[in-house]
Order: structure tokens, then C-alpha cells, then sequence
């Protein structure tokens, strides 16, 4: 079973539930930095926030921005990018990539605008969705990367002149699933390696991959619908997305 229909299920069966929840403060990038400088996050005490959303509204979200997607060129077998820290728009993103039959290609928060550019052009991606926070990586090499590649800016009032409002676009498409027939053998994702020892490596997942890693997890920590899982890793590694 392709991990959409895991989605779709959750919002037929528990459509009120809540699904996500996000309890960080807006944090926004104030100067240019690279990994090196980009310290861990602590939460601000005076700048409490929950947002959160149900099932339904989850798998709706995913499907606007499928639809938005393919109405922008997108087919089975492309590749976007996701350029974001950990946020509740990240899921239905990611979800609503894999609705059109193309693969996410989460990309590492820390990586310097050089290794920004060698993963997208490594994993040839169509569409790169990426937030505030990297505004200005991002903009070093937008000239490079925004040709013949759509640049979608997640979050935020004022959208950098390189790039596209994600926020603007995608409310305006159908909540409805699109008709794209997908298989367990369909590639879901391309996870990029540490980089440790050199530029980092793509890894490319199919759904089966996907959907298993996230059941025998399931299974090993007995979790049911009455479990809340706390993700403390970030969105953009497998492990990340195995939790969630």
C-alpha cells in the first residue's frame, strides 16, 4: 500500500482527530549563516505557540498542494525539493509531492548554499519549496538554480523577488485527490546521506521502504491511535519521517 492511501485512510476513519500539532516559536533568518554557525533552536517562553490540524484537514492540505503541483508541470517520476525546518506545513508538502507520483527530496537544514545547489542539480529536481530561513543561502545561488527550476517560498509576508509565493498559490487548487495511480514499487523519496566524508549521497526510497520502516517502528514501540509521538528530529532524515 503506497504511504498516501495510509494518509487517506487516517482521514476517512478519524477525519476530527488531531493529526499534527506544532509547538515552536517563528523563528526567522537574520543574517546569512552557514551549518556551522546555525546553532540549536530553543524555545522562547514568551513566544508560546500551538498550531494544529486534524486528519481531514491534513489529507486536504496534501491534496491542494498535488494539485498546485501538477497544474504547475509536475508528473509521475519528478522530483521536488523540501527546504524546510520542522513546521506543519512540512507533512502535507510532503504528502501532496507523493499524491502527484513524483519523489520528495528533503534537504539537509544545515547545508551551505554550495551544497544546497549540488543535491538539487545531483537529484535533478523540478521544484525546490523552501522557508524564511534560507532566504539568503538560497538566494546565493538562485541565478543558478532557478533556471528552468520553479522556486517556491513557504511562510512568511514578504516573498523574495527569485522566487514564488507557496503560501499564495496553493489555497486557490482542489482539496479533492487527484487520479494518479501509484504501487508499492514507485519511488517515494530521495534521502540524502550525511556527507561526512564528502558531498552527501542520494538514497532513493520506494513506498514499500517508506511504509514498512515507518510499521516495523510502529510495531517495535507497540503504538496505537491513543499514542502522541514527540518528533525531536529534524523532518528532512529518514528517521524523522519514519516517526511521524
Amino acid at each position: 500500500m503506497p504511504i498516501t492511501q495510509l494518509l487517506e485512510r487516517n482521514a476517512s476513519v478519524y477525519p476530527n482527530d488531531v493529526a499534527l500539532v506544532e509547538l515552536n516559536p517563528e523563528i526567522q533568518e537574520k543574517s546569512r549563516r552557514t551549518w556551522r554557525e546555525d546553532a540549536l533552536v530553543e524555545g522562547n517562553p514568551l513566544c508560546h505557540y500551538r498550531r494544529e490540524i486534524s486528519w481531514r484537514v491534513f489529507d486536504e492540505k496534501a491534496n491542494r498542494v498535488a494539485n498546485m503541483l501538477l497544474a504547475r508541470g509536475i508528473k509521475k517520476g519528478d522530483k521536488v525539493g523540501i527546504l524546510l525546518m520542522n513546521c506543519l506545513e512540512w507533512l502535507p508538502i510532503y504528502f501532496g509531492i507523493l499524491k502527484t507520483g513524483a519523489l520528495a527530496v528533503p534537504l539537509n537544514y544545515r547545508y551551505t548554499a554550495e551544497e544546497i545547489k549540488y543535491c538539487v542539480d545531483l537529484a535533478e529536481v523540478n521544484i525546490l519549496l523552501f522557508g524564511p530561513e534560507f532566504i539568503g543561502r538560497v538566494e546565493e545561488i538562485a541565478d543558478e538554480i532557478g533556471k528552468n527550476r520553479i522556486l517556491l517560498f513557504v511562510g512568511g509576508v514578504m516573498v523574495p523577488t527569485f522566487a514564488e509565493s507557496y503560501d499564495q498559490q496553493v489555497n486557490n487548487y482542489s482539496s479533492v485527490a487527484p487520479d494518479v495511480e501509484l504501487s508499492d514499487e514507485d519511488y517515494a523519496a530521495i534521502y540524502f546521506s550525511s556527507g561526512t566524508t564528502g558531498f552527501p549521497k542520494g538514497v532513493m526510497l520506494t513506498h514499500y521502504n517508506v511504509v514498512n520502516n515507518g510499521k516495523y517502528i510502529g510495531d517495535h514501540m507497540d503504538l496505537s491511535t491513543a499514542d502522541r509521538m514527540m518528533i525531536q528530529v529534524p523532518m528532512f532524515h529518514c528517521f524523522g519521517m519514519v516517526l511521524s
